[in-house]
């Protein structure tokens, strides 16, 4: 874990990222997804950090998917610092971010409840 690469605007974990070691997450100029990320650009445009600090609701982007959306919803409930307290004790379990290619334990989920469970206990 790269704790320091953090959460990305969408909840994304950069910091688990198997991409990480070229991506620099989405507040580097370095991001893949720079320009073309609606997530990045409405959170900049509103003076947010992320998603996470919206009051809103909304599923636009990359929050259409139920990990970044699960994520985010976390991180609105409880704070970035215990996301990546979870994330890095459930990697301590084996619980994988991404095992081959960018898909992982953390995509197995129809509901973004389940996977905040998951994401606090480590337990399906």
């Amino acid at each position: 874990m790269k704790r320091e690469l953090g959460i990305a605007r969408c909840g994304l974990a950069c910091c688990l990222c198997s991409e990480n070691v070229k991506c620099y997450g989405c507040y580097s100029d370095n991001c893949p997804d720079y320009a073309q990320c609606e997530n990045r650009k409405c959170s900049i445009e509103k003076e947010l950090l992320g998603c996470y600090d919206c009051e809103m609701d909304c599923k636009k982007g990359l929050l259409n998917k139920i990990k970044p959306y699960g994520f985010t919803l976390f991180i609105k409930r409880y704070g970035i610092e215990k996301l990546l307290d979870c994330l890095e004790e459930n990697e301590k379990r084996g619980i994988l971010y991404h095992h081959k290619g960018i898909i992982g334990d953390y995509d197995d989920f129809e509901d973004a409840e389940k996977l905040i469970e998951f994401i606090k206990t480590g337990k399906r």
